[in-house]
């Protein structure tokens, strides 16, 4: 099943040269959950994509896998599962991949979540 508007002037990108075009990410009011925009370039083939959330200290706060997605942006919420203040700074990392080649793109994006109540 084909989910793309079959548009012939769009240029679709084979597995190997698919990327990872932007990564935005911000913080909910509360600090609970950081709402992740994500776009790809135009692919033929369906990738993979990892996200993790890293605490300043390195430790894995939130993760999410998206397999195969329909389309080539993306927005999804992460829900951060921690107990103490999450006020801090974070890394969110993303990572394409297929299967059968491994990653074929990757980006990193650095976070600040303020003082609950207090959005940037």
């Amino acid at each position: 099943m084909e989910f793309f508007i079959n548009d012939p002037n769009t240029l679709r990108y084979p597995p190997s040269e698919t990327r990872l075009l932007d990564l935005r990410a911000a913080p909910d009011s509360e600090g609970k959950r950081l709402r992740v925009e994500l776009e790809l370039s135009p692919f033929q083939q369906r990738p993979d994509i990892d996200l993790t959330l890293k605490d300043s200290a390195g430790n894995e706060i939130a993760s999410a896998s998206i397999i195969e997605p329909v389309s080539w942006k993306l927005e999804l919420n992460l829900h951060i599962r921690r107990t103490t203040s999450l006020a801090g700074k974070y890394t969110l990392a993303a990572r394409l991949y297929y299967p059968e080649l491994g990653e074929v793109d990757q980006r990193t994006l650095s976070i600040e979540i303020p003082h609950s109540g207090q959005t940037k």
